[in-house]
């Protein structure tokens, strides 16, 4: 009786928590440097969470460990809705490249719903590899050594390829940097001869002369680059290599919280500026509920756990 006593204080406590959020400043965690899109994500819904809720919204980067060390800390923080994160599916990879994390990716967070995708581009340097569209590339393939940069060993750029070539039955030299800024440069001077790269960091060189787009992810063609053509209607469906970006806080946290935060963010990301803010930097407004952004969450660790474990993949 006591113990069922202590539970239902608890959860009025709670109750009576979750209405009068936020009732302090909110700190939300970016697991990566500024600048990234899922900083230009917090720094585009916070001042207007603010604006709304009449509380700081405090944007704070805590980069680290692909990630891991920002989330680890709202992981370990307390489930009231103070301690929230922006995230992208590089998230769903690190379970399986590391032998140890601090965190359990889908136990220890409550994400409270998805915020935008964002489509990638398979591109080539025109100047070190003339290929047109898939086929030329396939053929290329088969008659030369070609290579492909990538941020750095297990990042999504590095897995979309290594993903691309299975599904093409070719094979293509991975080249890996620190960072995308240098593995950009690098393909642009033609070291490289190609690379998958956000949709909106490729149409600038496209429309430049300087690279070609074979193909941008997605099912269908993608708003930001119409012209070219989605893998889907080159026959290769179900690739799953966009981008996506949610907003997650620590498991247990109440569900009246979550709503707030879902209803909240969907209403801001209508707003026509929040909209062409985003599109601007390659990220489509795409709100969804909690429980549909934690199955794709739990599908995509699952289906590239299975993906690193056949290829055997490592991070750096």
């Amino acid at each position: 009786m006591k113990r069922f006593l202590a539970l239902a204080l608890a959860l009025v406590a709670f109750a009576a928590a979750a209405q009068s959020y936020p009732s302090r400043p909110i700190t939300l965690v970016v697991p990566y440097t500024p600048g990234t899109g899922i900083d230009i994500i917090a720094r585009t819904v916070a001042p207007r969470l603010t604006e709304r809720w009449k509380e700081p919204v405090i944007v704070d980067n805590k980069p680290g460990a692909s990630g891991n060390i920002g989330a680890a800390i709202v992981a370990k923080a307390p489930p009231d809705g103070y301690t929230m994160m922006v995230t992208v599916n590089t998230f769903t990879i690190t379970p399986a490249l590391y032998k140890s994390i601090p965190y359990d990716p889908v136990k220890d967070f409550a994400p409270v719903g998805r915020v935008a995708n964002g489509n990638v581009a398979l591109v080539t340097n025109p100047a070190v590899l003339p290929v047109k569209n898939l086929e030329e590339l396939k053929a290329a393939a088969r008659t030369r050594k070609l290579n492909y940069s990538s941020p750095g060993n297990g990042t999504p750029q590095h897995l979309a390829v290594e993903l691309l070539k299975q599904r093409l039955g070719i094979d293509i030299l991975h080249v890996p940097y620190k960072g995308a800024a240098q593995a950009l440069t690098d393909l642009l001077g033609g070291q490289v001869q190609l690379a998958v790269l956000p949709v909106h960091t490729a149409l600038p060189h496209a429309r430049a002369g300087k690279l070609t787009v074979i193909a941008v992810s997605g099912e269908r063609r993608s708003v930001l680059a119409p012209d070219s053509p989605s893998f889907a209607e080159l026959g290769l469906a179900n690739l799953d290599i966009d981008l996506y970006f949610w907003i997650a806080g620590p498991a247990g946290l109440p569900p009246e919280i979550v709503q707030k935060w879902n209803q909240e963010i969907a209403s801001i990301l209508s707003a026509p500026e929040v909209r062409e803010t985003l599109m601007k930097q390659g990220m489509v407004p795409a709100p969804g509920s909690p429980d549909e952004i934690s199955a794709q969450i739990r599908n995509d660790i699952e289906r590239w756990s299975k993906f690193i474990r056949e290829t055997g993949i490592t991070a750096d």
